[in-house]
């Protein structure tokens, strides 16, 4: 390192102490496009930060759904999508187990077992997937929408049938007897004619 080096570098430490930011100085080098965010909106703070989110103790669902309780695992998507499908991992396989979500309350979890049951395998875990786009992110975004719908589907009270539809199910379910009653006669009735008849002797 020559002698000109070594001044040059000098003189840029001592301008960094001098501003205290060497970030700043950094991007004060680099090039700053007309359509950067500093010039399109020269007033904004232009910080990133992550909400923090304190979920209602009194509300049955909040929609908040804790990453670190369900397993996430990714693989390949199905279907066309040239060589990125063999190449990215887009579908997302979301699970966890009901009976041990203690971010759900007693009710939904009992709910969403007697709903879900078709979605749950014999280790007691609710599985969700989800191969919507070509994107991770989408896809997690979609399963987790899947889960927060289906959680609010145990929270919907359906409403109780009234005397008349309990009394007109009553009277199709033993119209639907009769006929079926019927036409097993009917059809035993057809069996009996085929058979040949046995002469006596």
């Amino acid at each position: 390192m020559n002698f000109l080096t070594r001044q040059y570098f000098r003189i840029l430490q001592s301008n960094v102490r001098n501003q205290n930011a060497l970030c700043n100085f950094g991007r004060a080098f680099n090039f700053k496009s007309e359509v950067s965010l500093e010039k399109l909106y020269p007033e904004s703070k232009q910080k990133l930060y992550t909400p923090s989110f304190v979920p209602d103790p009194k509300a049955k669902f909040s929609g908040y759904i804790p990453i670190d309780k369900v397993q996430i695992t990714y693989s390949g998507s199905s279907g066309p999508g040239g060589q990125n499908v063999n190449c990215v991992n887009t579908k997302v396989d979301l699970r966890f187990q009901v009976n041990n979500a203690t971010w759900l309350s007693e009710e939904i979890r009992t709910k969403l077992a007697e709903q879900e049951k078709n979605k749950i395998n014999k280790d007691g875990y609710l599985i969700i997937k989800s191969d919507l786009t070509r994107s991770q992110h989408l896809n997690l975004a979609d399963a987790l929408e899947k889960l927060r719908t289906m959680i609010r589907a145990t929270l919907v009270e359906r409403p109780k049938p009234s005397l008349e539809s309990i009394e007109r199910i009553r009277k199709n379910q033993l119209k639907a007897a009769r006929q079926r009653l019927h036409e097993k006669r009917i059809h035993s009735q057809i069996k009996q004619n085929r058979k040949a008849p046995v002469p006596d002797f």
